[in-house]
């Protein structure tokens, strides 16, 4: 039976930012995002600044070595000025100091990645959500979960805290070391193609749900999938989640007969509790149907 489970693997290679064709088209919208919904989209907590700028650094490492030919960084000392190549943007900053940036470092960053960015800091042996940059999440909200522990953002989830998931994840978690990072995913179905489905929106987007029918359903449904990657922050001790949203139509989804047919046995045995966690009891059997009609 289909269950939740801590499916992450180490992530080899090591890195935290993937640009793909829809680059310029995510950051635009990330960025429109932040600008109409700011304190929706960007938490952080005081005592979060030095795991920012730790990200920061990470993600600049990372960008200017995967992709030499789309940033660069100059550093003098402390004075860094970083290149945006495919958005022809130029920032100077001083290391280590927020003022000298537009916006907090983590909203800085995350303005130049396709991830959404979470910070989770260790304290008192558990793990908060200290700060965050969020403009594609799925049915969840930064504004309500900031603060909160790991386990405590996660108890909604069916049978996560009775089946003990919930410690061994925090178990998990609290031994990983920096430098080794690890990667998992995440599916759901969305009735719809949008990004942002935030739980303040849901009155905007929940409502295709109740739209689709077996003449729309292998355009207007699409496969979501959350590719998260986790690295332990060697200085502040914290964790980085970074978390890449993808969304498939389910007629390019099903070209894959392999795909299909795993698909159509998972979606099958689904327990009720998680199809409508997911968000997609209203509409699983047409799905069902149309797996099986190809």
């Amino acid at each position: 039976m289909y269950r939740y489970s801590n499916n992450s693997l180490p992530l080899e290679p090591p890195i935290s930012i993937q640009l793909t064709p829809s680059y310029c088209e995510e950051i635009k919208l990330k960025r429109e995002l932040l600008t109409e919904h700011p304190k929706r989209c960007f938490q952080s907590r005081p005592h979060a600044m030095r795991g920012q700028w730790e990200i920061v650094h990470m993600i600049l490492e990372h960008l200017v070595s995967e992709y030499p030919n789309h940033f660069s960084l100059e550093k003098n000392g402390e004075n860094w000025t970083f290149h945006n190549h495919i958005l022809s943007e130029k920032q100077s900053f001083v290391s280590g100091d927020h003022t000298t940036l537009p916006f907090e470092p983590l909203d800085f960053i995350g303005r130049h990645v396709q991830e959404d960015l979470i910070l989770m800091m260790e304290r008192d042996g558990d793990l908060f959500l200290d700060a965050g940059q969020l403009c594609f999440p799925a049915n969840w909200s930064l504004a309500f979960n900031v603060g909160m522990s790991f386990k405590e953002i996660h108890r909604p989830i069916p049978g996560f805290k009775e089946e003990g998931l919930d410690d061994r994840i925090v178990r998990f978690l609290m031994r990983m070391e920096a430098g080794e990072p690890w990667s998992r995913r995440n599916w759901s179905l969305m009735a719809g193609s949008r990004l942002d489905t935030s739980l303040e929106t849901f009155d905007v987007w929940g409502k295709g749900r109740n739209e689709v029918t077996k003449e729309n359903v292998g355009e207007l449904v699409h496969l979501r999938v959350e590719v998260q990657k986790l690295f332990r922050l060697p200085r502040s001790n914290s964790i980085l989640f970074t978390i890449h949203t993808h969304l498939l139509p389910l007629r390019t989804f099903v070209e894959n007969k392999e795909w299909r047919r795993q698909f159509f046995e998972l979606l099958k045995e689904l327990p009720d509790q998680i199809a409508e966690y997911k968000g997609l009891s209203q509409y699983r059997q047409t799905v069902l149907e149309y797996l099986k009609s190809r």
